[in-house]
């Protein structure tokens, strides 16, 4: 299950069901720039630098398995699916580009 993009919602991004524990992988290779659970609303969260121009972040997550300023590879597994902040276990997924919510649709493979 996918819930769709929608640039005016609070958190804008996709929703990914999934099932509690299942992985969570990077989208690209980068650095992670932030890993915690102080933004309201997205629960245990990872934020990856991708460079100048693009992040991703990662909420919902049960378990957080990068630090702060540790470099990821595309396809690394960085957390562990979950509910927290959220009412149903899934991922929050973001895509910013020059800080402004894009589509991830738009840049991730077709399946």
């Amino acid at each position: 299950m996918i819930k769709g993009f929608q640039s005016g919602d609070a958190i804008p991004g996709i929703e990914i069901g999934g099932r509690a524990g299942s992985p969570v992988r990077a989208a690209a290779d980068g650095v992670v720039v932030y890993s915690g659970n102080g933004l309201v609303g997205y629960g245990e969260l990872i934020i990856v630098k991708h460079n100048d121009d693009f992040l991703s972040a990662y909420g919902h997550n049960r378990k957080r398995l990068v630090k702060e300023g540790q470099r990821v590879s595309a396809g690394q597994v960085i957390a562990e699916m979950g509910s927290t902040g959220a009412s149903q276990d899934e991922l929050q997924f973001q895509i910013r580009r020059n800080g402004n919510p894009v589509n991830p649709m738009d840049f991730l493979p077709a399946r």
